[in-house]
């Protein structure tokens, strides 16, 4: 076990040096999470936008399922996606367990109901202020979800970025899919909880600093995007 000075120092040296192995696991974290959250969005979306727009018997019903499934276990959500994936399930003859595709369903599946969830919101605020104008205009439920959509990109693009913060910060589902294979299924958490398991503090620090890094970043967009927002609100 590495002492926590030189530990420490080893991991900035990783970082700045950009090694080869950490290089790695950071791009297909990236990869996998990114992935992951464009597709949740072009389920999530228009999902919200519908359950803010169109109202329906059960709708009650459908947004306390909706803010229930946000809570959802990783794990839950990765033993699930095994049993999909694996020889005996639906999907096994694919072939797809232990890969970055399975990662990215596990992770799409905990993301599209923070998405949904975030833009249902955004778009029934704007709805009740735009409302009159539309019905006025004959814009139909579909135009609606559709126009309610574009005008709040900007504050949509924020559910986007904390789904993608949900998403790279998982390591429950994708290690059950994934398996945390190396050169092929290692992302950041799962390599920091097995780096740290073995006693390697350096590589563990170095790929914390950089999901740390990564985590004030998305934060600074989400505020920088809810004060673009604002602004062109009042435009």
């Amino acid at each position: 076990m590495q002492d926590f000075g030189s530990a420490f120092g080893e991991a900035f040296r990783l970082v700045v040096v950009l090694d080869p192995a950490l290089v790695e696991i950071v791009a297909l974290s990236l990869r996998v999470s990114l992935t992951a959250v464009l597709a949740a969005g072009l389920v999530g979306l228009p999902i919200g936008a519908a359950l803010a727009v169109v109202r329906f018997p059960g709708r009650s019903v459908a947004l306390v399922g909706l803010n229930a499934l946000m809570g959802l276990p990783p794990v839950v959500v990765g033993l699930l996606v095994y049993l999909a994936l694996s020889r005996a399930g639906p999907l096994g003859p694919l072939g797809l367990l232990y890969t970055p595709t399975a990662m990215i369903i596990a992770q799409m599946i905990l993301v599209i109901p923070i998405i949904a969830a975030v833009s249902r919101q955004t778009i029934e605020d704007m709805k009740d202020e735009y409302d009159e104008q539309l019905r006025a205009l004959g814009v139909g439920p579909f135009g609606m979800v559709a126009t309610l959509l574009w005008d709040a990109r900007f504050s949509l693009l924020t559910a986007m970025l904390a789904g993608f913060g949900r998403a790279v910060a998982e390591v429950g589902a994708v290690i059950i899919v994934g398996g945390n294979i190396n050169h092929v299924t290692r992302v950041m958490t799962t390599a920091i909880a097995l780096e740290t398991s073995k006693g390697d503090l350096a590589l563990a620090l170095g790929l914390g600093l950089i999901l740390l890094v990564l985590a004030i970043t998305v934060n600074a967009a989400v505020m920088a995007l809810r004060r673009t927002a604002g602004h062109a609100s009042f435009a």
